[in-house]
């Protein structure tokens, strides 16, 4: 739950700073949730985190106490390398992309959106 939680506030932050609307989403649409398009956004990046996730749980076994190292684990989500456009990236930078990219198709400017490839 932690780690989702950064992962879309980092959503959140590269919609907004793409000048986007994160209210407005895409796949996902609920009036109680105000950051519906963060939540389209971060969806191509949960197999990252997904992976991060499985290695601790492959570590700790399932249940596990939520320690210090398991934490600055978890703070590691950001940095994680991810292939995006044809290249290695840190997983915050890629997410900038993302949502820059569709800005850029929502202005007509580009027709592809950048997505995250697993390697």
């Amino acid at each position: 739950h932690l780690s989702l939680r950064r992962q879309r506030q980092m959503c959140i932050r590269d919609s907004i700073s793409s000048g986007l609307l994160p209210t407005l989403g895409i796949h996902h649409h609920n009036r109680y949730n105000a950051y519906c398009l963060a939540d389209d956004i971060m969806e191509p990046y949960r197999p990252f985190v997904d992976n991060l996730v499985h290695d601790i749980i492959n570590e700790n076994g399932v249940d596990f106490e939520l320690t210090r190292d398991i934490k600055s684990k978890l703070l590691t989500i950001p940095t994680l390398d991810v292939t995006i456009n044809g290249r290695q990236s840190p997983l915050m930078v890629a997410a900038s992309q993302t949502t820059a990219s569709l800005a850029r198709c929502f202005m007509g400017e580009i027709r592809r959106i950048y997505y995250p490839v697993m390697s």
